[in-house]
């Protein structure tokens, strides 16, 4: 008995000792993003640095880690720092100052942080934290739609009324078709009977249904519904602020799309196939 629990307590030891303390630093910028058609339209992220970039910074940690985030308003107005899986935070970032906060990640998973106004949410501030536990390669898909008019009337402190939204382009990680298979985080590249996990967070304000071409893949993640771990499926349904991951192990080689079920969503100002829609290369 007392081997055992000697095990044990050198295994507690073992994991406190690889747990660390994450630094990362999120500035809120505004800016504009040139959509697939050459307009433009206002918008809004988190990014490691004070130059805007149309795409939200990835946090990756281990489970066990500690997170400690400083954020920088770097816009015009007011903003409230969020993140799923926390305690919410109160005190609002006024422009120009900044906030430190820390937390606990205990638990694996695909976590969102974002901002407390759903305006600014749907302007683009949401961005994803993923809690590891293995070492296999992840992809990491954050999904959006936006109306490109409405985002100018609301960057200037308009209203809008949502039951008349109609989404004209939809993004992965700030693109589209064909740039998004530009990007070496959501492009999913292996070999056959890799495991692989891709993770996604729907950060709009749209139901989206992402299906994959070739290949089913288990569920390991659901934030919304943890009891559909475990469930086999090539179609993968994410309401708004959901997070799901996905193990993927590819059984034959080959060039496979992905893409939303809802085929508006694989356009982008009506061009077809430039909204939600990548391919995975399997060698």
């Amino acid at each position: 008995m007392k081997y055992v629990l000697s095990i044990l307590l050198a295994a507690i030891c073992w994991q406190l000792g690889m747990a660390t303390n994450v630094q990362s630093r999120l500035f809120i910028n505004r800016g504009q993003i040139e959509a697939i058609d050459s307009t433009q339209f206002a918008y809004l992220a988190f990014n490691n640095s004070s130059v805007f970039h149309r795409n939200n910074s990835l946090i990756r940690l281990q489970k066990g880690d500690s997170l400690i985030v400083k954020v920088i308003n770097n816009d015009t107005v007011n903003h409230t720092f969020s993140c799923q899986g926390q305690l919410p935070i109160t005190n609002a970032l006024n422009p120009g100052d900044s906030a430190t906060y820390r937390f606990y990640f205990n638990n694996a998973g695909l976590f969102i942080y974002s901002v407390s106004n759903p305006l600014m949410r749907y302007l683009g501030l949401g961005g994803m934290i993923s809690v590891e536990t293995k070492s296999h390669a992840h992809f990491f898909w954050n999904i959006k739609e936006h109306n490109k008019a409405w985002n100018d009337t609301i960057a200037k402190g308009y209203a809008v009324n949502w039951a008349n939204y109609y989404p004209d382009f939809f993004l992965i990680n700030g693109n589209s078709n064909p740039k998004i298979n530009q990007d070496p985080v959501a492009r999913v590249t292996a070999q056959v009977g890799d495991t692989i996990y891709i993770c996604i967070s729907n950060t709009g304000r749209s139901i989206h249904s992402l299906h994959l071409h070739g290949y089913h893949g288990t569920i390991t993640y659901s934030s919304k519904f943890p009891s559909h771990q475990g469930r086999e499926k090539d179609t993968f349904p994410l309401y708004p602020m959901e997070s799901l991951i996905i193990r993927l192990i590819p059984d034959k080689p080959g060039k496979y799309p992905v893409h939303d079920h809802n085929l508006v969503a694989v356009t982008g100002g009506n061009y077809y196939p430039n909204g939600m829609f990548l391919t995975l290369l399997v060698q």
